[in-house]
């Protein structure tokens, strides 16, 4: 019997209770190439099923760790050996259009590292970090351990926040529904704040 994944979180359900860890390393490591796939709620997923005893809590954390870490070291390698041809052929058919990767490369040459480590947590980013960090030549280790960092961040942050909800997740989630636009507006202004105070201090120190 599966868990109880309410919304848009049941459409991954059936992949779950078929492939199990497998599911979560399929679908994260190909979003880390640049495919958009919810990688975060398969990860919510796994920690819901692992509350429920479906999977097992360290196998989900290592499966999504391993596979993000996997896609992202993918997506260098074919910035890094393919090229900037390759990206932007074969990107459409990913929806890795040229906008998002010029706004990732742009991110990048300003604040490489945070893209690698923070990037995970910002859709579009999470897609192009590894191609525009190959893009870029960025020296490999330097990437792999920036790499490292985001991705044991990110998988346990979602992963955890699944198993901490439990079998609260359908009262959770309703919730979210009902007031979720405004978390989502103090996210933008508390990003905004931030944003304004480093431009702010970037201009005082120039």
């Amino acid at each position: 019997m599966s868990a109880q994944l309410p919304g848009i979180f049941d459409t991954l359900a059936p992949s779950l209770d078929r492939y199990g860890y497998a599911a979560i390393g399929v679908l994260v490591g190909l979003e880390g190439i640049g495919i958009p796939l919810p990688g975060q709620l398969i990860l919510i997923a796994g920690g819901i099923y692992a509350a429920s005893g479906h999977l097992t809590l360290v196998p989900v954390l290592v499966a999504g760790l391993l596979a993000a870490m996997g896609g992202d070291n993918a997506g260098y390698a074919i910035g890094r050996y393919g090229g900037r041809e390759l990206v932007l052929r074969f990107g459409p058919y990913v929806l890795l259009t040229p906008d998002r990767l010029a706004k990732a490369e742009r991110f990048f040459a300003r604040r490489g590292h945070l893209v690698v480590s923070l990037g995970r947590f910002v859709d579009g980013l999470r897609q192009a970090s590894g191609i525009a960090a190959g893009l870029a030549r960025m020296n490999w280790r330097r990437y792999l351990a920036y790499n490292a960092l985001g991705s044991a961040v990110w998988v346990a942050v979602w992963v955890l926040a699944g198993y901490l909800a439990g079998n609260h997740i359908e009262t959770l989630y309703a919730a979210f529904q009902r007031y979720g636009i405004y978390l989502l507006a103090t996210c933008a202004a508390v990003a905004f704040a931030v944003v304004a105070g480093l431009a702010m201090r970037r201009r005082q120190q120039a």
